[in-house]
């Protein structure tokens, strides 16, 4: 499995409607809410590179109310 971090910014007032939003889609593992410089951390895996972002990452950055994403995805080193 191919696993990644995305950092989700949101309009203000939006990141737990953003986040109970983003829970429900397929490949994604967990979405908190969180203070800082971004609304949320969401964990996401699919099988492949290109199912992650074809498929989970293009699906949570359809979530209306984001205004930014940074994905990090995992490596093993």
């Amino acid at each position: 499995m191919v696993k990644a971090y995305m950092l989700v910014q949101t309009q203000v007032g939006a990141s737990a409607q953003v986040t109970r939003t983003i829970r429900e889609l397929a490949g994604v593992v967990s979405a908190e809410d969180v203070a800082g410089p971004y609304d949320v951390i969401v964990v996401v895996q699919a099988p492949t590179v290109a199912e992650l972002g074809r498929g989970v990452i293009a699906g949570v950055l359809e979530v209306p109310g984001i205004t930014r994403t940074t994905t990090c995805t995992v490596v093993e080193l």
